[in-house]
């Protein structure tokens, strides 16, 4: 994409109203623009990288064996008021009421709605075990919406559901989803740690959320540091090995990992040396629950058993907030300069900076260039723009692709361009431009 006709409307100046750095550098970036309180638009450079963590998260939600589908972001407040959650969730639910004054919601949540689509479509055993999910807009009204898309009004999330004959079964469902969370943040560059916590309105009384590590953090993080040392994808791993599931469960969920919630300093000193010891800050990104029959009973989600009893399903609900992880990946990665995203997620791979667009060499070096890094697959920003080069090094600092390019009359002369790493030490290397493209190339691979 030629960055002359990109819609990436950049901010030089840090709105006012922006608090936390993730909603700066969004702000800034032009990755989102606020149409009400605590309600964005996502704007181009935004949209990429919602869509490719929802990619992440879609990936590994298939390969732990859910299966998509897609529930309406409206709901009738009937289940609700049959599931006993109607008049208890509080003023968080935008209740309104269609044209022939019947009651409804905007979902902030679907264990109601998911329940009956699978009340009305299993019947016995046979049916289960089941996992289900989906990956769509939720609404709660927030007394005080702030930090942009870290506490909106507006959100995107990926809930998921699984349904079981009895607790060993959902048990199953759990640590498979718990392990598929590991690796899915791991996969997004993110170090999350996974920590015992209160279900909430959700109910029920097995529940972990996942903390990413930022200095930004609204909570505040007592941890092994073994945590930040362990590759959860440093090896082959197959969700349908029980016990291989159990393996990962089990030594995350045997170091010690609070928040200051429920933190125990005395245990904390007894159960981690000292040296292993690590006090920080971190986000919620993640939040996993077991529930066993609070849905399934009042909703009369019931199957047969073998023995042709009629028992509630067993169940449990998974959320990863998408958009929620947008912010979160910039709170815990980036620099003075502006955002410095993994490759993983980032809009682009790789921002080609022409220094002068007005010189005829380097308008066709920079053509070349663009045009075998598309044909080889890269994702690429071009900066065509006739623009100082300082202006164009700060928007691609601020923007924060993981590589750029830099093309230059002198450097031309010479034979090579300019390749630096976003983020760490910056690295740069001169290299001729066939080289360049092959370095780019080989790395995607």
């Amino acid at each position: 994409m030629r960055l002359s006709q990109y819609f990436m409307p950049t901010l030089k100046e840090t709105p006012k109203e922006a608090e936390i750095v993730s909603h700066r550098l969004m702000l800034r970036a032009g990755m989102v623009r606020q149409a009400s309180a605590g309600i964005y638009s996502w704007l181009p450079l935004g949209y990429r990288v919602l869509r490719k963590i929802e990619q992440i998260v879609r990936e590994e939600q298939d390969a732990a064996g859910c299966q998509e589908l897609l529930m309406p972001t409206i709901q009738s407040a009937d289940l609700w008021k049959q599931s006993g959650r109607y008049d208890d969730y509080g003023k968080e639910m935008l209740r309104i009421q269609d044209r022939h004054e019947r009651e409804m919601l905007y979902g902030p949540t679907n264990e109601e709605l998911i329940t009956e689509i699978f009340r009305n479509g299993a019947k016995s055993y046979r049916d289960l075990p089941k996992g289900l999910y989906h990956i769509q807009w939720k609404f709660r009204d927030e007394v005080r919406p702030r930090f942009g898309v870290m506490r909106g009004r507006e959100f995107l999330m990926k809930d998921a559901y699984s349904f079981d004959l009895d607790y060993e079964g959902a048990r199953r469902a759990y640590q498979r989803q718990f392990v598929a969370y590991l690796r899915t943040f791991a996969r997004l560059g993110l170090k999350a740690i996974p920590m015992e916590a209160d279900t909430g309105p959700i109910g029920g009384d097995l529940s972990h959320e996942f903390i990413v590590l930022a200095e930004t953090g609204e909570s505040e993080v007592y941890c092994d540091r073994d945590f930040l040392d362990h590759d959860v994808l440093g090896e082959d791993f197959d969700y349908k090995d029980d016990g291989g599931v159990q393996k990962v469960v089990d030594y995350f969920t045997n170091l010690y990992a609070r928040t200051d919630e429920k933190h125990d300093q005395a245990l904390f000193e007894t159960a981690v040396p000292e040296a292993r010891r690590y006090v920080g800050r971190g986000i919620e990104v993640g939040h996993i629950f077991y529930f066993g029959t609070k849905y399934s009973e009042p909703l009369g989600a019931l199957v047969t058993t073998p023995d042709d009893q009629t028992v509630p399903i067993h169940m449990g609900s998974y959320g990863i907030g998408v958009s929620r992880l947008v912010g979160g990946i910039i709170e815990a990665s980036h620099d003075d300069n502006g955002i410095i995203w993994p490759e993983s997620v980032a809009p682009f791979k790789l921002g080609l900076i022409n220094l002068r667009a007005t010189d005829a060499d380097c308008a066709t070096a920079c053509d070349r260039l663009y045009g075998q890094l598309v044909e080889a697959g890269i994702e690429v920003l071009y900066d065509d723009r006739d623009m100082p080069a300082g202006a164009k090094f700060a928007s691609m600092d601020l923007i924060g692709l993981p590589w750029q390019l830099v093309v230059g009359p002198r450097g031309l002369k010479n034979g090579v361009v300019e390749m630096k790493r976003r983020g760490g030490n910056e690295e740069r290397e001169e290299l001729s431009p066939d080289a360049a493209v092959a370095r780019l190339t080989n790395s995607a691979a």
